[in-house]
């Protein structure tokens, strides 16, 4: 069996929530899903007809709601999307935001409490000794280690005082007692999401819970989820070689802009996090004007508005948090980084990546068809030429949009080499495919195949409520307008072979490029210590 690349874990890592956030990310990153061979003219059926069901308003407080009637069954799907993720971590409190993640659904003042004025007294005191902690810590050299052991005790106990006072569970609990489905927090390095489904005749029980999570949360159980999450760093990055690969391959290939920090955070960072980073990072992010709902289903868009009105509009207006200052500079020159790896039976893992620009640009759509006309599993350039033909490589696959999409990113290949063949050797060869795609035009026949293929994926995800009340506010919060989702057949028809080779041509190149992979020191043959790999 062929070895999961970075494709597959991205998927497995970045949809454990709800299958499709992005529309190019699913056509990056989503299940094959077959030859659907469809007539141009049904999506954009389906499209328009859809739309024509789409409303949308906004509250005083700048609080965005897109809502979409769909009666097929008496379920309405919801989605919050806060435009702040990993990339807006600040300094020293990387992993900050997927914090949120495990905090979620961790209850409010008045929901999971067996006793808010007790458990109140208790967080703070805890608190108190967490900043006695911090203070000796802060000694450095000078820092008393006995004392330091004692007040990890103290901390210990206060914290296991406040959880006595608290029912973390309640909250999530409510939801599923009234039918609630596919209850799920997901951080990615743009946005901070929650999202599920509950009977249409149990919607207003999202309007009070999600209004008092947004106005009255309470970070309860922060040191245990702040455990887990090093524990979920140490379990999926650090003893797994390919997803540490990925890691340094974002801190090389991008110099400057906080995408090259991890989503869960630096380790030093993560294990230093406190409840009042995660009060100081809600206070500056969570703001009204800086989310946006998507609801989709069995709903009244006129009862929508009431309810948000009642429910949503007296949380003041506050000002928009700051926007990432850090732009990334130019590449100047071809990037290189090894990972050793001291076991026999490391897999000699391979990425590349080349600099692309963000999603809102104009060559985006066509990222998403490059991606599917060389690395889709079954008829990719790639798999044929690398797997099947000259069998140098287990697999070999890609990602259009890495690790995230509004800003500047990556294009990412990713090839696992065959059992005594180099990654040097599967480079060339990618190389070589590179070349004869950037050589002339697709031919028009490859193209509309590939085109049908698109389409009946978006097709696909125009079925589900769930991927529309996710889609929607990415849309609206990424461009301005949740339309666009529904534009992208138009631009998809439009495309061109000779789109596709100027993309490819203007950004595959070397100078562009980052290589990261895996040399097994244990194995004969490595090479010498000093000498270059692949460039």
């Amino acid at each position: 069996m062929a070895p999961r690349l970075l494709f597959s874990i991205n998927v497995q890592e970045c949809r454990k929530t709800v299958i499709g956030y992005r529309l190019s990310a699913i056509l990056s990153v989503g299940a094959f899903l077959g030859q659907l061979v469809l007539p141009g003219v049904l999506p954009a059926q389906e499209f328009r007809e859809s739309q024509s069901k789409v409303s949308q308003f906004a509250l005083p407080n700048g609080l965005r709601f897109i809502v979409m009637e769909r009666h097929q069954a008496p379920v309405v799907s919801f989605h919050t999307l806060v435009s702040a993720g990993s990339a807006e971590d600040p300094a020293g409190q990387t992993g900050i935001a997927h914090m949120f993640e495990h905090l979620a659904f961790k209850g409010t003042e008045s929901i999971g409490t067996r006793n808010w004025a007790a458990e109140k007294r208790a967080l703070a005191a805890a608190e108190e000794v967490g900043d006695r902690l911090a203070a000796e810590r802060n000694k450095g050299p000078k820092a008393d280690q006995g004392r330091i052991a004692s007040l990890e005790l103290d901390l210990k106990g206060a914290v296991d005082a406040a959880q006595a006072q608290a029912d973390p569970s309640e909250f999530s609990r409510a939801i599923q007692e009234n039918g609630g489905v596919r209850l799920n927090s997901r951080t990615t390095p743009d946005s901070s999401e929650t999202s599920y489904s509950l009977p249409s005749n149990r919607m207003e029980l999202w309007f009070l819970l999600e209004s008092q999570r947004l106005t009255h949360p309470v970070f309860r159980d922060f040191y245990r989820e702040r455990d887990a999450m090093q524990a979920e760093y140490r379990n999926n990055v650090e003893t797994r070689a390919l997803p540490k690969l990925q890691e340094a391959l974002l801190a090389t290939a991008i110099e400057a802009h906080p995408y090259r920090n991890p989503l869960l955070g630096w380790p030093s960072d993560a294990a230093q996090l406190r409840p009042a980073d995660a009060t100081a990072f809600f206070a500056t992010y969570y703001v009204p004007g800086n989310i946006v709902m998507g609801i989709v289903g069995d709903v009244d868009p006129a009862n929508v508005q009431r309810l948000a009105e009642r429910y949503f509009g007296p949380i003041p207006a506050k000002p928009l948090p700051p926007a990432i200052r850090t732009g990334e500079p130019p590449q100047l020159g071809p990037k290189t980084v090894i990972l050793l790896a001291n076991s026999a039976n490391a897999q000699p893992y391979l990425l590349i990546a080349y600099k692309r620009p963000n999603e809102t640009h104009r060559d985006d759509l066509a990222f998403d068809v490059i991606r599917t006309i060389l690395a889709d599993r079954s008829s990719g350039w790639l798999y044929k030429d690398l797997v099947e033909e000259k069998r140098i490589a287990q697999g070999a696959e890609a990602v259009a949009t890495f690790p995230a999409g509004r800003y500047a990113n990556l294009f990412v290949f990713s090839v696992a080499p065959a059992q005594n063949h180099t990654p040097e050797e599967n480079l060339k060869a990618l190389d070589a495919v590179l070349a004869r795609f950037e050589s002339k035009p697709v031919d028009n026949e490859t193209l509309e195949r590939v085109k049908n293929t698109v389409r009946g994926r978006i097709a696909r995800v125009m079925v589900s409520n769930q991927e529309l009340a996710a889609l929607l506010p990415q849309y609206e919060a990424v461009f301005g307008d949740w339309r666009r989702l529904f534009a992208t057949t138009g631009e998809l028809n439009r495309l061109t072979g000779e789109d596709l080779q100027r993309v490819a041509a203007e950004y595959f190149t070397p100078a562009n490029r980052t290589v990261a992979y895996i040399m097994n020191v244990a194995q004969p043959g490595t090479l010498p210590a000093g000498q270059r790999g692949p460039q």
